[in-house]
């Protein structure tokens, strides 16, 4: 089958998202634009991915989780893994790391853990925004030492992304390379490119996709799913569609 995919989106758990982009709120705008395979990535935890992975099966949807990671160059890097075990624990390893800075509601809006219902369940206390203690190569190594996907986000964008900060491509090897706009700013170097929505709010959901190849069917297990991505990109046999 033809997957298309979105992996990089936000819940109301990140300050700069949505309070009404819930998890099952995303699941459904997901559904209806016709996306296959979608991923969770809020700022530094991923406290919402089992919210999200009930929601996702409520609407027949593939699932990822991981988390949008600032690493201590202030760039944006994506690390994906096939279940909520798996991505909980990894945030653990990326909170461990975020600066204690208290986060305030009144600037920022409130960072609100929830359940599939919608329900509440907590409100993060720590601002998930600032870069974490680790840098880019010990995201890169610990997201891959976990079996993890690890994708550098937005790469050519102004702000948060390896050409902003380091001004060049690193010689190290990734998961994949995002891109927002074609044609690529630089040199992927036989990089795979993709490109998702980053989705704050919910008319932002899909905005960007990309697609592969997969034999799997919509009962596919969650490793099943991730090892066919993952063939996907070592491949580089993606799609992309890039509306704005």
């Amino acid at each position: 089958m033809t997957v298309r995919a979105d992996l990089h989106n936000h819940s109301c758990l990140s300050p700069c998202g949505d309070l009404y982009a819930s998890p099952s709120a995303m699941a459904a705008r997901a559904r209806e634009r016709g996306i296959d395979l979608m991923a969770l990535t809020d700022h530094n935890s991923a406290r919402n991915a089992p919210a999200f992975a009930e929601a996702c099966r409520r609407q027949g949807l593939m699932a990822l989780f991981g988390t949008e990671t600032t690493s201590r160059e202030e760039v944006h890097i994506l690390s994906l893994f096939p279940d909520t075990d798996a991505a909980r624990d990894w945030g653990e390893w990326v909170y461990a790391r975020l600066p204690d800075f208290r986060h305030d509601p009144e600037r920022f809006g409130d960072q609100v853990v929830v359940d599939a219902d919608e329900n509440i369940l907590d409100f993060e206390e720590r601002y998930l925004i600032p870069a974490i203690d680790a840098s880019i190569d010990e995201i890169r190594a610990e997201t891959l030492h976990r079996g993890g996907l690890i994708i550098p986000a937005h790469i050519d964008r102004p702000t948060n992304s390896l050409l902003s900060q380091l001004g060049f491509l690193p010689d190290l090897q990734f998961s994949a390379l995002e891109i927002t706009a074609w044609p690529p700013a630089t040199d992927p170097r036989g990089h795979t490119l993709i490109c998702d929505s980053d989705a704050h709010f919910l008319d932002d959901v899909g905005r960007r996709t990309f697609t592969f190849s997969a034999e799997i069917g919509p009962g596919a297990g969650q490793d099943e799913v991730f090892a066919a991505l993952a063939e996907a990109l070592r491949e580089g046999s993606t799609t992309l569609s890039i509306a704005g």
